[in-house]
């Protein structure tokens, strides 16, 4: 009986991948050609360099000459290689600030805006703005306007200094360095980012707010409850999916922060701000240790891999409760 069963089972199976009918068959094929060229563009794009990546991590390469296996000669030199674990501390700084901000205000803006309140949908479109503004130009401006000589921003502090209310005060406020401080440039940067993002992840709570039915909210308040009891247990509890996946992206994103950085630092000052991403670009553009970079690239992939996998192992896969 089992064994009839199982012969049963396969050959259903077997007729839903590749069915008898002739027309079925021609649809299936016409099916799997529409999906042929995302197959090839993930495997160009994705597969191909993964696998490469790899290859690359256990060789030593300079782009020139052959490259030499040498196992895992790269990665022992990284455990050793005080710079490495000097951009791992300043990703996850990034890390642990950047994430949380970028999930609890945008979090705070969309419940807000999604009340019925006066101009919301300009609010709506002036916080999306700076996402719709490429990171490159956006962190040029942000770095000229912070320049400690003829910002615009220490402008306006020292203008701020000479209202009759600060100055009676006696407040001073000498002119700040911003990303030419060694404890400021990496704020600077977070907030940058932060800026650049927060519109984005508003959105993205927005339109889970607005998948709420409104029944849960009329029984909440029908039961004399609060706006911030509404919140807490039936907003929060309804949006887990949608916060657990901002959390995810914004903490990729966190790990990966290198544009900013590239335009407004360089790393610096003091590799204050030397994240893995711009140290894994210094190692293979500027010293051409491709094998090296590789290894730190396979690194940082276990490290997103870790989280991820904690994220879903001590959070879950976001199903709402």
């Amino acid at each position: 009986m089992a064994a009839l069963t199982k012969r049963m089972t396969l050959g259903s199976l077997k007729e839903k991948v590749w069915p008898k009918s002739a027309q079925e068959r021609e649809q299936r094929v016409l099916g799997y050609l529409f999906l042929l060229p995302d197959l090839i563009g993930l495997a160009v794009f994705w597969i191909v360099p993964m696998a490469f990546l790899f290859y690359l991590s256990v060789h030593e390469w300079t782009g020139l000459s052959p490259a030499t296996y040498v196992g895992l000669k790269n990665f022992a030199e990284l455990m050793h290689d005080g710079l490495w674990w000097k951009s791992v501390r300043v990703t996850l700084v990034y890390l642990a600030a950047f994430v949380p901000l970028v999930v609890i205000v945008p979090l705070v803006l969309a419940v807000l805006l999604n009340t019925e309140i006066r101009g919301r949908n300009w609010f709506r479109t002036g916080f999306f703005v700076p996402f719709a503004i490429p990171m490159v130009i956006a962190a040029v401006a942000w770095a000229f306007m912070l320049d400690p000589g003829f910002g615009v921003v220490n402008y306006l502090l020292r203008g701020l200094l000479q209202l009759p209310l600060i100055r009676e005060l006696g407040l001073k406020l000498p002119s700040q360095m911003w990303l030419a401080s060694r404890t400021q440039a990496l704020p600077v940067v977070i907030f940058v980012g932060i800026w650049k993002f927060l519109g984005f992840y508003m959105i993205i709570f927005l339109a889970g707010l607005q998948d709420i039915p409104a029944a849960y909210y009329e029984a909440a308040m029908i039961d004399g409850a609060s706006s911030w009891r509404m919140f807490r247990d039936v907003t929060v509890p309804l949006l887990r999916p949608v916060i657990i996946f901002v959390v995810l992206i914004a903490a990729f994103r966190a790990f990966q922060v290198f544009d900013q950085v590239y335009v407004m630092t360089s790393g610096g000052p003091f590799y204050a701000t030397y994240t893995v991403m711009y140290y894994i670009y210094q190692l293979g553009f500027r010293y051409f240790r491709f094998g090296y970079g590789a290894a730190a690239s396979v690194l940082l992939f276990a490290m997103i891999l870790v989280f991820t996998l904690a994220q879903v192992r001590y959070v879950g896969l976001g199903e709402a409760e």
